[in-house]
């Protein structure tokens, strides 16, 4: 999973199908991302010290990771990610469809820089 905190990802699949939005928190255990704006559900709070009006609160639920695609910053829609190597051994993340740049994701290693 490829994933990172603050990518724009579409939901593909689920109840929340055609919506967008920034991942917010990841699971990589349970292979499980948060997305801002979907999947929401009430919490019943009850009054206490730390909440003393109570009532309900809305929060957004995990779903699963598969369910997602990143969106490619190029063309604004959902596509496939892979990681190659550069020239100096580095790993970055890529739009497969258009193959932008994604950032960096390991740092420079000899072994796989291209002599």
């Amino acid at each position: 999973m490829y994933f990172r905190i603050d990518d724009e990802v579409e939901v593909i699949a689920g109840a929340g199908k055609p919506s967008r939005g920034k991942i917010l928190k990841i699971d990589r255990k349970n292979n499980k991302v948060v997305v801002e704006g979907v999947a929401k559900v009430w919490k019943h709070v009850r009054r206490s010290q730390k909440n003393p009006q109570g009532g309900r609160l809305e929060k957004e639920m995990p779903i699963n990771a598969s369910n997602v695609m990143l969106v490619d910053p190029t063309t604004g829609k959902p596509t496939k990610v892979g990681v190659r190597f550069l020239e100096d051994g580095s790993k970055e993340r890529y739009a497969k469809s258009s193959g932008a740049s994604l950032g960096r994701i390991a740092p420079a290693r000899q072994r796989h820089a291209s002599n």
